[in-house]
């Protein structure tokens, strides 16, 4: 079995990423990564059939053994979707999410928030993996207003525990963020890149070390200390010059006042909601100017919030909606774990587990990559008269494209002749669907 030609071209941007023999078997895996129901190795080799024709250890090798960098991969990727980008600044979203795993010895697991088990009143771990993830903001012809985040770099974050057992240097996910944030500005030194983040990358541990060509929009506290610009030091002055001007108000203080009323598309809804927005500066980075935006929604229980942006010229409402694209990459993380198995690798050595489960995200972004390309063209939606109001693709119907027409182009090369070849060839693409 083998995916459709055009999946296959695109697959081959990839191949200056690793060598031949190992992108063939990389190529082998992924054939049976789109089609296996269960995403572990033996199973992707028993779907791909006959093109799997080494060894089976060979693909484990892979991700175990493989000289092939995983960053290298997210960059290629990159270079992939750069000419769907529009714009001055690419958009980039940030954020950590839980691989729940079992097994004490496999590399990397420790106790993690759960945040889909956890409420406001009460905190929640689970056992497994969380992985950091950076991908790019892209919104395709196909499906205008969209936007859709494609994962391009990961870092698994090790806790204080797992760190310590494995014998590696603690990093926090901060960290770790800074890090892909500099791989990919470094990779593309004369483009603009804004990076969207919630709370926890928000921090002067970000904020203090961007590059040079990053941009950050994050979340603030509502009592945070704000600042005016330090003054201008006359001649003759004495003493050490100030670092920070005067104290302004907080963004609790800003919406006691006069607020401007506003209307937002946000989140696939309109909202309005009262905004107030100033430009300042916070006390670990006093020479960064901001622009804070403080917002309470009219209509709806989110309440009182406050957000920053290093773009300090932009306005309150380019800032709010900066930051509500950030929930494409929850998204992304849900369709990765629903029908890609993001979770689902049972590898137990570092370098298996540094590579496997990040694969699924990759082929995410592969797969939307391609549906803009190709696949949309043969989208056929499912006939449904209780379920009339769905006018655009899910990520579950361009992968269900994906395996209809890779396994509609293997049917019909089989040697089915005479009377009711046609019906027979009919009846099994339209079973495939259904299925599939």
């Amino acid at each position: 079995m083998e995916l459709v030609p055009s999946f296959v071209c695109l697959l081959q941007g990839l191949s200056r990423t690793m060598t031949a023999p190992t992108h063939a078997s990389w190529v082998t895996i992924l054939t049976g990564w789109v089609l296996a129901s269960r995403r572990t190795v033996t199973r992707m080799i028993l779907v791909a059939g006959d093109a799997a024709e080494k060894h089976f250890s060979s693909y484990h090798r892979v991700f175990s053994a493989a000289r092939w960098s995983l960053d290298a991969l997210g960059l290629a990727v990159f270079d992939l979707i750069e000419p769907w980008l529009k714009g001055e600044a690419v958009l980039l979203a940030l954020d950590d999410t839980l691989a729940r795993k079992r097994g004490l010895k496999m590399f990397g697991t420790g106790m993690h928030h759960d945040p889909l088990l956890s409420s406001r009143g009460k905190a929640i771990t689970n056992w497994g993996h969380s992985w950091v993830v950076l991908g790019v903001l892209v919104e395709f012809p196909f499906r205008a207003g969209h936007v859709y985040c494609l994962p391009i770099l990961f870092r698994l974050y090790l806790n204080t525990k797992s760190a310590a057992r494995h014998r590696r240097t603690y990093r926090t996910r901060p960290e770790l963020a800074v890090e892909m944030l500099t791989v990919l500005c470094h990779h593309r030194k004369s483009q603009r890149f804004h990076v969207v983040a919630d709370s926890a990358y928000g921090g002067q541990s970000v904020l203090c070390h961007l590059p040079s060509n990053c941009d950050l929009t994050s979340r603030l506290l509502k009592d945070a200390r704000l600042y005016a610009a330090a003054p201008t030091r006359k001649p003759g002055t004495n003493g050490r010059p100030h670092r920070r001007g005067e104290r302004l108000p907080t963004p609790q203080s800003l919406l006691t006042g006069r607020c401007r009323r506003v209307t937002l598309n946000i989140y696939g809804r309109r909202e309005v909601a009262r905004v107030a927005d100033q430009l300042g500066h916070v006390h670990a980075a006093p020479t960064r100017p901001l622009r804070v935006v403080a917002v309470e929604a009219i209509n709806g229980g989110r309440g009182r919030e406050a957000f920053y942006s290093t773009c300090s010229q932009a306005t309150a409402e380019q800032v709010l909606t900066w930051y509500a694209m950030r929930w494409s990459l929850e998204v992304t993380n849900q369709d990765s774990k629903q029908h890609l198995g993001f979770e689902e690798p049972p590898g137990w050595t570092r370098r298996s587990v540094e590579r496997t489960a990040p694969l699924a995200m990759l082929l995410y972004s592969l797969i939307v990559l391609w549906f803009a390309r190709e696949g949309h063209h043969h989208w056929q939606p499912l006939v449904c008269p209780w379920y009339t109001s769905k006018t655009a693709p899910s990520f579950a119907d361009m992968l269900r494209t994906l395996r209809r027409l890779s396994i509609r182009r293997h049917v019909l090369s089989l040697p089915i002749t005479g009377p009711g070849s046609k019906k027979l060839q009919q009846l099994l693409e339209k079973t495939v669907a259904l299925a599939t």
